[in-house]
């Protein structure tokens, strides 16, 4: 008996809102950023290189690479002064002593993977000349030989 007195309340609650607008509201929930919460700001991608550029060298830090200067040249004092200007810019001089042989010009000898490490010394220090370690130079550190034409 309540089963038909409710399907009949159905019937005539529908047939008297029938024709009346939906009462219905879609609910949207909207949020604010905090205050405390920094918002993150964009930042721009390094592009990949193409052929026609370089690739990114590395980034050389000074104190991070030994150096030994020796003196070449005959003129006392050449390799302790340079050092002194090497340690200046920072970086990390390990020994300066005189070097006996055979040295065309003044050079910044390098282990293969310091290369880009020897051209930045060869800056800092105004040497034009760098070479592959060879001999008994050490393979863990840049090698500076000082002749005559730097004093």
């Amino acid at each position: 008996m309540l089963s038909v007195i409710a399907v009949a309340m159905a019937g005539i609650a529908y047939v008297a809102t029938k024709d009346q607008p939906p009462t219905e509201r879609e609910v949207r929930t909207v949020s604010t950023p905090s205050q405390t919460e920094p918002t993150p700001e964009p930042t721009p991608e390094q592009p990949l290189p193409t052929a026609k550029q370089k690739p990114i060298e590395p980034q050389v830090v000074r104190g991070e690479v030994y150096v030994e200067v020796y003196n070449n040249s005959g003129i006392s004092g050449l390799a302790s002064r340079v050092a002194g200007v090497a340690t200046d810019v920072g970086w990390q001089v390990v020994g300066s002593d005189n070097w006996y042989g055979t040295i065309p010009a003044s050079t910044v000898y390098y282990p293969e993977r310091l290369k880009a490490a020897a051209k930045l010394l060869a800056l800092d220090l105004g040497l034009e000349r760098t070479m592959p370690a060879t001999g008994p130079m050490r393979r863990d550190r840049l090698t500076v030989v000082l002749t005559a034409d730097v004093a």
